[in-house]
């Protein structure tokens, strides 16, 4: 322990002052003394996530010994024996993560404190000078040692107050990330409503004569939450840090990519960082099209099967028409193919699809993909109730050729998923689900042209919990994207749209846009684009706000 760094840093925030530190989650104790040669405040050794081990530990509070930089450790939980050995081996205090309730509070600083006002036990370690100095240690320890709780989960909001009134605290730190996951945005550094939260208890915490920290994302936001009051700053975790630093060179050199966001084998496709402005050769030159349900001119294919027609070329699509048809009770729609590929989706009751005599029976959100030229029949099985099904084709203008051929009916298993090399079919209940698109948002890829090769165009399903939302981006080729469940907010270029029962956006190619789930329940999509792969291209938000648009 170091009573003159834990003064400096006090005296610091007792002024007004900020105190800033490094957040520490590799092993080299190079890093805690590069910190330390550069002056800053404090540096927390993450014990809590990772894997350093108790030997990286002691060799980062080594690194900090007589200096005036404060060396916390992050603990795993808390638990009294991992408190003790902590600072027995020279830490100048710890992090608690997820404090909840005062109770909790209390046992850590009990934990802490030597008796009688604590239960911390006498170690013959580091901070004793391995058993020279106890009297000294222990007659000082308790008024010095530091104790950081982590307000992680909003089951903490109502008592915060009281946490405020525990004896022994200097300062609480927020866990932004933890705090929104535990209010059902997980994925999020700040979720709808929790930055607001979080400056609400701020307050709180100041008022009570208490400070407040957390890390920082980067230099504007560094600068920011200085002037939002908070004084524990953290300028970022070590890889944070070089992340930063590598992303920034190679920005600069135009070779800036994202790791794959798993630890799945890499697919060799790299994902792009944002751009601060669209490429110049993808200007837009068309506008977008909203079409309600409502609005499109019902057309009879057959006796009891209608399309009403979303998007194509009638809406100055290119190379893609997507619509709704409905098969009123047992109707069908007679085997006929087409040139371009065609997918179909089942949003309500049933349908039975045959192709070359293969028959599949899809329920809700199972979705079925037909390579060009392969003939293929639609049925309503279903003798009292009509089905609604989402259809795309990879075309502007629909076409079909009626086929007559005879084929043998082979009835394939209920979990069939195709005939490989042909049509592909995608079960909604036992489909991949995949994240990290954006927060929020769990997407299902129905086809594209890895999955079916050949294919011309590329879509699939998409679930946004509340709050869930898309980055800014643009695509190469046009895109429908149809609302099949809940309300959706489009915002193109600035413009906003509210999306429901089966509205349909089309956004050409090159217009800048993002969907967002602002409502209080999940909502659903089905996208298709007019191109074989799921590229898109993602642009910095502030494109938007320099051309003098809003997108909020």
């Amino acid at each position: 322990m170091k009573p003159r760094a834990l003064q400096n840093f006090r005296g610091k925030l007792a002024r007004g002052e900020s105190v800033h530190g490094l957040w520490v989650t590799l092993e080299s104790a190079t890093l805690t003394e590069m910190a330390v040669a550069l002056g800053l405040d404090w540096v927390v050794i993450d014990a809590e996530h990772g894997h350093l081990d108790w030997k990286d530990i002691n060799e980062h509070i080594r690194a900090g010994l007589r200096s005036d930089t404060v060396v916390l450790v992050r603990l795993a939980e808390r638990s009294t024996s991992l408190t003790k050995r902590a600072l027995d081996i020279g830490a100048d205090g710890v992090v608690i993560p997820w404090v909840e309730s005062a109770a909790q509070l209390e046992a850590a600083v009990a934990d802490c404190r030597y008796p009688p006002e604590g239960r911390r036990g006498i170690g013959g370690e580091r901070a004793t000078v391995w058993g020279q100095c106890f009297a000294e240690h222990a007659a000082e320890a308790n008024e010095h040692v530091l104790v950081v709780p982590m307000i992680e989960s909003v089951a903490a909001i109502p008592n915060v107050a009281a946490m405020c009134d525990v004896d022994g605290l200097d300062a609480f730190f927020f866990g932004p990330a933890d705090f929104s996951s535990s209010a059902g945005f997980s994925g999020q550094w700040e979720g709808p409503g929790v930055a607001e939260q979080i400056l609400e208890l701020k307050d709180t915490i100041h008022s009570a004569g208490k400070y407040c920290g957390l890390i920082t994302t980067s230099v504007e936001d560094l600068k920011r939450r200085r002037e939002q009051g908070f004084q524990m700053l953290g300028l970022g975790a070590d890889t944070g840090l070089l992340l930063r630093s590598l992303h920034a060179s190679l920005q600069a050199v135009g070779g800036d990519r994202l790791p794959a966001t798993s630890l799945e084998p890499a697919d060799g496709r790299a994902v792009q960082l944002p751009l601060p402005q669209p490429p110049a050769h993808m200007q837009p030159d068309r506008e977008e099209v909203i079409t309600e349900l409502n609005e499109g001119e019902p057309v009879e294919l057959q006796a009891g099967v209608w399309l009403t027609p979303l998007v194509g070329g009638f809406n100055t699509a290119r190379n893609l028409t997507t619509g709704i048809v409905t098969l009123e009770p047992q109707a069908s729609l007679d085997c006929h193919r087409h040139p371009g590929s065609e997918a179909v989706t089942v949003l309500e009751g049933e349908a039975e699809i045959t192709v070359e005599g293969r028959v599949y029976r899809l329920a809700p959100l199972d979705n079925i993909v037909i390579p060009r030229w392969l003939p293929h029949a639609s049925k309503n099985p279903n003798a009292t109730k009509p089905s609604r099904l989402h259809v795309a084709l990879a075309m502007s203008t629909p076409e079909r050729e009626l086929v007559s051929r005879e084929f043998t009916r082979i009835e394939t298993p209920a979990d069939s998923n195709g005939l490989p090399g042909f049509e592909r079919v995608t079960r909604f209940q036992t489909a991949k689900r995949v994240g990290g698109v954006g927060p929020g948002v769990a997407f299902i890829d129905y086809f594209n042209a890895e999955l079916v090769p050949g294919l011309e165009m590329s879509g699939g399903f998409a679930r946004f919990q509340v709050g869930g939302r898309l980055p800014s981006h643009l695509h190469d080729f046009d895109e429908s994207i149809c609302i099949v469940a809940g309300e959706a907010n489009c915002l193109v270029e600035g413009r906003r749209y509210a999306l429901a029962n089966c509205a349909t956006a089309m956004v050409p190619r090159g217009r800048v846009h993002y969907f967002i789930n602002e409502s209080t329940t999940t909502m659903d999509m089905i996208w298709v684009y007019a191109g074989p792969m799921p590229e898109r291209i993602l642009i910095e938000e502030d494109y938007l706000v320099k051309r003098g648009k809003t997108t909020s």
